[in-house]
């Protein structure tokens, strides 16, 4: 038997997500031969079923609860809004399309890049194996995101994921979504603005659990202000056909068993990392209890040469991080290599409308500090600029650490809330005293311009 040919590489890469494909074109840059492996469409997650599409989706709810409420601002609208989710996705369709027309062009245009096409599973810690296929490297970077979680008690029913439900051209007349996180409740509020009636069951006490519980109180009321049913604490859930074409949802709630009724399900519990896919055994890769690589702050597994970016390392879920990953390898192989995880401020955005932006640390880490806190919070109703715009729900605070004077953390619930946080992250990055930023004359008419006011109404926390 002829073994297969090897073909040696200088670097391979797995996955052209938000990490992979950038740190191709760097390697390339500096004359590396590179082998960058593929299984699906190019772009990964962000550009195919994450920020690209569900951010169009977004637009086009809005666009509709904007028609619907028109009136509220002396706007009479003789109708109501005409869905048409055919369009909304032909459009979105277009933007995910030209995305990955403009990847593909960038590598196709690098003779140093060799696209590869395939699932890619490890032989030992220097070859892989795509179809019949062997590559060769001494450098191996996994960026090969990760796919929605499917609870057991879900096999006998027709659900979607985040991925299958941006394929409908109907509106779901009930759509059921089991997840009360950051997926589920962005779909919750788009389909709810285009139309269908929608309930979330959520396992937890409160949705969003990494968030401080009168966050996520604050967010359900924007939701259910909406028409959205909210369920919590739905133990023990279990799909079941209904011979109408219905599915149900078994729940256990408080003691007592229940059951809700819809025409679609999208299940939303979570994320598990595709590293099981690449039969890491193979190279003696060390995953953690959740199915993660197992990575140092330069984001190198327990493998030399063999590195994690992205969703499957566990060090942040989002395009952010993930290019961010791609910057501190880069910065590691041809700059200073100054740039690690340890550098990282957690950041993040609920695309709820109005949307949650965060930076740092929430009031309940920040407490486990055993640091001297000061604490301010005030609602969106406050400011001017939120009422002229008729956007009034919500709420922006920030955690100050009272001996540094430091931001440790800051959220805003609002709108404008996912851009309005960067003010308070720069802040951050930039380690400066919260009283430069109390100090600061900001824009008026502007959402922003509370944030000195909000800086002046801090005061000492107590335990």
């Amino acid at each position: 038997m002829i073994e297969d040919r090897v073909e040696t590489f200088d670097a391979i890469i797995i996955g052209s997500g938000q990490a992979g494909n950038p740190l191709a074109l760097a390697l390339a840059k500096e004359k590396w031969k590179v082998a960058l492996v593929e299984k699906a469409a190019l772009g990964g997650t962000c550009v195919n079923t994450g920020c690209t599409p569900t951010k169009a989706y977004v637009a086009s709810a809005r666009a509709a609860w904007v028609i619907s409420t028109a009136d509220k601002l002396g706007i009479e609208v003789p109708k109501s809004p005409k869905i048409n989710l055919k369009a909304i996705k032909k459009r979105k369709d277009k933007l995910v399309n030209d995305s990955r027309i403009g990847i593909r062009k960038s590598l196709n245009d690098s003779p140093q890049i060799s696209m590869i096409r395939g699932t890619a599973t490890f032989i030992d810690k220097t070859r892989i194996k795509v179809g019949s296929r062997t590559l060769k490297s001494y450098k191996i970077f996994l960026n090969v995101g990760a796919r929605a979680r499917i609870p057991e008690g879900f096999e006998d029913v027709n659900y979607l994921t985040n991925t299958s439900i941006l394929q409908l051209d109907k509106i779901p007349d009930h759509l059921l979504i089991v997840g009360g996180s950051y997926i589920g409740l962005e779909f919750a509020q788009i389909f709810r603005r285009l139309g269908s009636k929608v309930t979330v069951l959520e396992m937890g006490k409160t949705l969003i659990s990494k968030e401080d519980e009168h966050t996520s109180e604050a967010v359900r009321e924007i939701l259910e202000n909406e028409g959205i049913k909210v369920i919590c604490r739905a133990k023990c859930l279990k799909g079941k056909a209904k011979k109408s074409g219905k599915i149900g949802v078994a729940f256990r709630q408080d003691g007592k068993d229940k059951e809700i009724n819809g025409s679609h399900l999208l299940i939303a519990t979570g994320r598990l990392p595709n590293s099981d896919l690449l039969k890491p055994e193979n190279a003696g890769l060390q995953l953690n209890d959740k199915g993660y690589f197992e990575v140092n702050e330069r984001l190198e597994a327990n493998i030399a040469g063999i590195y994690a970016l992205g969703d499957c390392n566990g060090k942040g879920a989002f395009t952010h991080t993930s290019y961010n990953d791609f910057e501190i390898i880069q910065d590691q192989l041809f700059g200073a290599k100054e740039r690690t995880l340890n550098d990282r401020i957690t950041n993040y955005a609920l695309y709820t409308d109005p949307p949650l932006g965060r930076a740092g640390m929430t009031l309940k880490q920040a407490r486990e500090t055993g640091k001297k806190l000061l604490f301010a919070s005030m609602p969106m109703s406050k400011i001017s600029r939120a009422k002229e715009k008729g956007e009034t729900q919500g709420k922006m605070e920030v955690i100050v650490d009272a001996d540094s004077e430091q931001i440790l953390g800051a959220a805003v619930l609002g709108t404008g809330g996912d851009e309005i946080i960067g003010t308070f992250l720069t802040a951050m990055y930039g380690n400066l005293s919260y009283k430069k930023l109390m100090n600061s004359v900001q824009t008026h008419p502007t959402v922003t311009e509370l944030i000195p006011t909000l800086l002046q109404q801090l005061k000492p926390l107590e335990d």
